[in-house]
């Protein structure tokens, strides 16, 4: 664009661009330094999932576990494992995202935020590449390949996306307060892997434990995955409005202590 256009823009729109290029060179970085300079390190991004869906699908199959009509171990491993990883990863590397990046918090055009948006734009990505990759494949292996709503399952994915990022800027700023953040990040986010709809779909629980389990927002994001994967399966306990609430709380939090993380790093 040139200096020209940029002129005759207003003022909030020529921020935005700008903001938009640095953020845009900012997932570019990311992206060489976490796959690195050759193509093999892209290949990892796949394998890393795949070998953890073939674990689970394994003990599925070693436990004879029996699935609703209409899903397979394989794909019904997948729709769990992927929107999990999406959530978890984006969560702990943008709480990472000042950490390792300081330095260029010292460029006067880069904010905490951008660091922030940089890698969460990065997981969403990867993680579904990731997923159009498998389940191509996966389809093409059982000749069998049928999708419900591709709308409803990319929604899923956002959310998971914006859930883990928005709670990863809440642990990156309260970071800058205290080290004691990134020590309990771990066990706090830990045991959501164990009840986040990897394993079991809702309607299998118990109503008791249903009503337990659906506190945890991830866990409607999965439900929300499979509901749009699976033509078979429309969960009845999704609730989006639910989900967009964390998010939204989640954002308030992590957007106004990066204001106060931002002065802080400022005068510093």
């Amino acid at each position: 664009m040139s200096s020209a256009s940029r002129l005759t823009m207003p003022t909030f729109v020529r921020g935005l661009v700008a903001q938009g290029q640095v953020v845009h060179a900012l997932v570019l970085r990311e992206t060489r330094t976490r796959f690195g300079a050759h193509q093999l390190g892209y290949l990892w991004a796949v394998l890393e999932p795949v070998l953890l869906i073939l674990t689970f699908y394994i003990l599925f199959v070693v436990a004879n576990r029996q699935l609703l009509p209409g899903m397979d171990a394989m794909s019904f491993v997948a729709t769990g494992v992927i929107p999990y990883n999406l959530f978890a990863n984006s969560l702990n590397r943008v709480s990472q995202s000042i950490a390792g990046n300081r330095a260029l918090l010292f460029y006067p055009q880069v904010r905490p935020i951008d660091l922030a948006i940089a890698r969460s734009l990065l997981e969403v990505a990867t993680y579904c590449a990731v997923f159009v990759v498998l389940m191509t494949g996966h389809g093409l292996y059982t000749q069998s390949f049928e999708i419900d709503s591709a709308l409803k399952t990319a929604v899923g994915f956002m959310l998971a996306g914006v859930l883990g990022s928005t709670a990863g800027l809440v642990f990156c700023t309260l970071g800058q307060f205290s080290n004691a953040v990134d020590r309990i990040r771990g066990p706090m986010i830990r045991p959501l892997f164990w009840i986040s709809g990897i394993f079991f779909a809702v309607s299998e629980l118990p109503a008791g434990a249903r009503d337990v389990m659906l506190y945890n927002p991830v866990l409607h994001v999965t439900e929300l995955v499979r509901s749009g994967w699976y033509p078979s399966y429309e969960s009845q306990y999704v609730d989006l409005s639910y989900v967009m609430g964390w998010c939204l709380v989640l954002a308030f939090v992590g957007l106004s202590l990066e204001r106060v993380v931002r002065r802080r790093i400022e005068l510093s």
